[in-house]
C-alpha cells in the first residue's frame, strides 16, 4: 500500500511538472524579441478586362523568391484579463522576380521574358488573449491590423500598397520541454488599396479591395532560458482590383485586377525575457 502511494504521488508530481513546463514554455516563446532571415516567394498575375480593350486571360506575371529580414516583438502578460497577448512585426525584402508579359507591339502573354526589381515592406500588430484548454496547449484568438507595400520596378516604377484588418487564431502546442509548435490562421479585409505609377504615364489612385487569407506554421526551441531559435512558413493570398481609367498624353490606361500570393519562409534567433 505504501509503495502504491509513493508511485501515485511520484506520477502526479511528474505530471504536474510536465504540465507546468508545457505552459511555461509556451509563455516563454510568447515573450521574446527575434531577428529573422526571410525569403518571400512572389506569385503575382494580372488579368485583362475585355470591356476595357484588353485581351482575356493573363496579361503579365511576376514570380520568384525575394530575400530579406524580419523583426518581431511578442508579449504575453497578465495586464487585464490574463495571458494578454501583443505582437508587433516588421519585415523588408529586396531582390528580383521573373517577369512574364508581352511587347506593346503584340505577341501575347509569354512573348516577353525578363527580370524585375521588387521591394516588399510589411508591418503588422495583433492583440488577443490566450486560453489553455490543456496543460500543453494555448489557444489565442486575436485581432490584427497590417500594412503592405510593394515597390515594383516594372516600366518606370509602380508602387502598390494596402492596409488590412481581421481576426485570427494562434494555436500553440508544447510536446516536450523547450519546444513549442504553432499554427496560425487569419481572415482579413484589405482597405485603402492604392497604386502610384511613375514616369510618362504617371498616375496615383485607388485600387479595389478584397478578402485576405493568411495561414502559417512555426516552431520555437529554447536552447537556453534566454536564447531561442525559430523557423516557420506563412502563406498569404489577396487581390488588387482594377483602377480607374486615366489619360497620359493621347493614350488611356488602367491598372488591371490581379491575384497576389506570397509564401514566406523565415528562420531566426530570439531573446526571451
Amino acid at each position: 500500500m505504501k509503495i502504491s502511494k509513493v508511485v501515485f504521488f511520484a506520477a502526479s508530481a511528474l505530471s504536474y511538472a510536465a504540465a507546468f513546463a508545457g505552459t511555461q514554455d509556451i509563455k516563454a516563446s510568447n515573450n521574446q524579441f527575434s531577428v529573422e532571415a526571410i525569403s518571400t516567394n512572389v506569385n503575382y498575375t494580372e488579368y485583362g478586362d475585355v470591356s476595357r480593350g484588353s485581351a482575356a486571360g493573363p496579361l503579365d506575371s511576376e514570380k520568384g523568391s525575394v530575400p530579406g529580414f524580419g523583426l518581431s516583438l511578442s508579449l504575453m502578460r497578465d495586464w487585464l484579463l490574463g495571458n494578454d497577448y501583443l505582437q508587433i512585426q516588421y519585415s523588408r525584402a529586396n531582390g528580383h522576380t521573373n517577369y512574364t508579359g508581352s511587347y506593346q507591339s503584340g505577341g501575347g502573354y509569354g512573348s516577353l521574358l525578363s527580370t524585375s526589381g521588387a521591394t516588399l515592406s510589411d508591418f503588422s500588430i495583433r492583440a488577443g488573449k490566450g486560453f489553455s484548454p490543456s496543460s500543453s496547449v494555448m489557444l489565442t484568438p486575436y485581432g490584427e491590423y497590417g500594412y503592405h507595400q510593394w515597390n515594383r520596378a516594372i516600366n518606370q516604377g509602380e508602387t502598390y500598397s494596402n492596409n488590412y484588418v481581421g481576426i485570427g487564431a494562434l494555436v500553440q502546442y508544447s510536446p516536450v520541454n523547450h519546444l513549442v509548435l504553432s499554427t496560425n490562421a487569419l481572415l482579413a479585409q484589405t482597405f485603402g488599396s492604392h497604386i502610384d505609377v511613375s514616369g510618362s504615364k504617371a498616375y496615383s489612385g485607388a485600387l479595389g479591395n478584397s478578402s485576405l487569407y493568411k495561414i502559417g506554421l512555426a516552431a520555437d526551441y529554447a536552447f537556453t532560458q534566454k536564447l531561442h531559435g525559430n523557423v516557420g512558413v506563412d502563406y498569404t493570398s489577396f487581390k488588387y482590383g482594377e483602377s480607374a481609367i486615366w489619360q497620359a498624353g493621347s493614350k488611356y490606361y488602367y491598372e488591371p485586377s490581379d491575384t497576389t500570393k506570397y509564401t514566406t519562409v523565415h528562420i531566426g534567433i530570439g531573446y526571451a525575457f
